[in-house]
């Protein structure tokens, strides 16, 4: 049965998901940087993929665990996110591609992480949006953590109004 989160459990997933995602940033532009920077793939998008992938996997991972706290499907949540990749993903290596070919006067390589960085910004926002609207919009702490988060919750909002009775 789905939970109705508080307005502060709200803006506490979206932080812990910023926190998350910027774990996963770190990871991809780590993973960027060592196929672009150390292996010499000189390419966008032959460093932007595998990064991309290291990234959505760990942050699948976590999120899922410890911030969404969902017991759903894995596989049914994996398909969805494979399928908002499966939008994303061509979009932004055809868009990062096309941009990493422009002559704005900064070298290559700096030019390539800003277009890493915009991207990413983009994915952060859209995916934040289907986790929580469309992965997990029903499973939202239903695991064994979620369902203590929320006895917490309600304890304290009962506290709340006995103590202004």
């Amino acid at each position: 049965m789905p939970v109705k989160l508080t307005r502060g459990q709200e803006i506490k997933k979206f932080f812990t998901f910023v926190f998350f995602s910027i774990s996963a940033g770190l990871i991809q532009i780590g993973v960027y940087t060592l196929l672009n920077q150390v292996l010499g793939i000189k390419s966008w998008w032959l460093s932007y993929l595998p990064a991309l992938v290291c990234s959505v996997l760990w942050n699948f991972t976590i999120n899922r665990r410890f911030n969404f706290k969902s017991v759903s499907n894995v596989g049914i949540a994996m398909f969805k996110i494979f399928a908002y990749y499966c939008i994303f993903t061509p979009a932004s290596t055809l868009w990062g591609d096309a941009l990493s070919k422009l002559n704005v006067g900064l070298s290559p390589d700096v030019w390539g992480y800003v277009i890493l960085v915009g991207t990413m910004l983009v994915n952060f926002v859209t995916e934040f949006c289907v986790y929580r609207f469309w992965v997990y919009p029903r499973s939202i702490n239903s695991s064994a953590a979620g369902q203590r988060e929320q006895e917490r919750i309600g304890q304290r909002q009962l506290e709340e109004v006995n103590g202004h009775i």
